[in-house]
């Protein structure tokens, strides 16, 4: 099978989720050399881990600035003199734009580059953050809120795209893996860190704190973060100016110096939001994404009925309802990183065994069937985990078990869904390493908008039918993973036998 070199970035509108059309031509974004020669990156493992960490952190921002907000719901309905039900409209405006801004920061991210997006999103959370902590009205938190949600949610898909631009397959599930980690511990230390500095300083510190943080890791970024866009610096070899320009490129070795090559400015680029939706057009990205928001949307459920029915059945204060969210973060967090350490040596061990029987080809040039299978090994099993422990939390909360079972359960599903988010965000990633931050885009408007829907119906819901009914629901819908999971393997569309 004839293959492009896997040293060689392709320009946009070439997809690595359709392999099978024809071959493109590079846009000549780098001005010369033969690239089949170059290294994948310039960076070594240390400024991969460095470069990691930091988008790791900045994506961290996005669900902590929606989990921290929580505990002070009430508080805040009081200070402002409106109903708890007009504060929760800032809970859904909020998701309603995360839905809608990461396909704008995606598509700009992938065209413009990493840099100008992250340094755009961290000046919209800042001004929102200082604003929230002075406003004194309700339509001012409302417009603030939906602010802030624009700056934070196109970060993961940021992350993502850096992630893309300086790992290649077998090291890509470990990246994130530490990515996950970071965003699955957020939702447990917000409400905790939220619902400290409620009780003791008042709401409005929440959102000085925020500001505090994010204007530190915003000088953090725009100091220390390197461009890493393939389209405009290539492997990391590329001369950058203005914008572009960060320490580390300053610092790199004279030999990198010797070699850089001169780069064309990104022509003047108005984001496309529908720029997505063609990532949805293809069949395996298509059903990704669809696991992904369903996952997601049991998650959020799960994570909302911590502030709403269970801190009513136990009868907790402040504190003690944003501690009953760490069991499901730690375990997020632990089956995130597990997970992605999990997907690079399962990579590695059948590339060293496809070499061992096919010669030097590596796993990179197999068709989409064979990463699809690597990739979600093991799939099935944390389904149905996570079904069991869904059924289960449902009936702890019916017949009002002790706080413990509650807890346990917590701990299950927050770790199986970690993993599922781990091991379904690296497939999206490597289907469209291309354009990872669109197809990021793409799925955060399908998930945010099922997730919107799924934490809407909770409350009448159980009020229906029972809190123990209510979430056999939620986990039969949860299971129609296990189809898509068989025809995403299957591929019948391809005609080709699964491997």
């Amino acid at each position: 099978m004839n293959v492009k070199s896997i040293n060689e970035p392709l320009p946009p509108q070439c997809s690595k989720s359709a392999p099978d059309q024809e071959e493109c031509k590079q846009p000549g974004k780098l001005l010369s050399e033969d690239r089949s020669i170059m290294p994948y990156t310039v960076f070594t493992l240390w400024q991969k881990r460095s470069i990691n960490v930091q988008s790791s952190f900045a994506a961290m921002f996005s669900t902590l600035s929606s989990y921290i907000y929580f505990p002070a719901l009430v508080p805040m309905a009081r200070d402002l003199h409106v109903s708890v039900a007009l504060i929760n409209l800032t809970v859904t405006s909020y998701l309603i734009v995360a839905a809608i801004a990461p396909a704008f920061m995606g598509d700009l991210a992938d065209q413009g580059g990493r840099r100008p997006v992250y340094i755009l999103m961290f000046a919209l959370l800042l001004g929102a953050n200082i604003g929230m902590a002075i406003q004194t009205s309700y339509p001012a938190l409302l417009v603030l809120r939906s602010l802030q949600s624009a700056g934070a949610s196109g970060l993961i898909g940021a992350a993502y795209g850096i992630i893309a631009d300086i790992t290649q397959k077998e090291e890509r599930g470990g990246f994130v893996g530490v990515l996950l980690l970071l965003t699955d511990i957020a939702p447990s230390l917000g409400p905790v860190i939220g619902g400290s500095l409620t009780q003791t300083l008042g709401w409005r510190w929440i959102f000085w704190f925020l500001a505090i943080l994010q204007g530190t890791h915003m000088l953090i970024i725009t100091l220390f973060l390197p461009e890493t866009q393939r389209n405009i610096v290539g492997n990391g070899s590329g001369r950058c100016r203005g914008i572009y320009l960060s320490i580390p490129y300053m610092l790199q070795s004279q030999e990198i110096k010797r070699s850089r090559i001169d780069i064309k400015s990104p022509r003047r680029y108005y984001p496309n939001p529908i720029a997505c939706l063609p990532i949805l057009q293809n069949k395996e990205s298509l059903m990704v994404v669809v696991m992904y928001a369903l996952t997601y949307a049991l998650k959020l459920t799960l994570q909302t009925s911590l502030g709403a029915q269970a801190l009513q059945i136990y009868r907790l204060d402040y504190l003690a309802g944003g501690l009953i969210y760490l069991p499901s973060g730690v375990s997020g967090g632990i089956g995130s990183y597990m997970t992605g350490r999990y997907l690079d040596y399962n990579y590695r061990k059948t590339s060293a065994k496809l070499r061992s029987v096919i010669g030097a080809t590596p796993v990179n040039h197999n068709p989409n069937t064979r990463l699809i299978n690597l990739r979600l090994k093991g799939l099935p099993f944390l389904i149905i985990i996570t079904t069991a422990s869904t059924i289960g939390y449902g009936w702890a909360l019916a017949t009002k078990a002790h706080i413990s079972i509650m807890l346990i359960l917590q701990f299950l599903t927050g770790m199986t869904t970690a993993s599922i988010f781990t091991m379904t965000s690296t497939l999206l990633t490597d289907l469209n390493a291309d354009r990872s931050a669109t197809a990021q885009g793409a799925s955060s408007i399908v998930r945010c908008f099922l997730a919107a829907a799924a934490t809407a119906a909770v409350e009448p819901l159980s009020t229906a039918v029972g809190l123990g009914w209510c979430f056999i629901t939620y986990a039969l819908l949860f299971s129609v993973n296990i189809p898509l999971l068989w025809v995403l393997v299957a591929r019948p569309w391809t005609g080709v036998e699964t491997i």
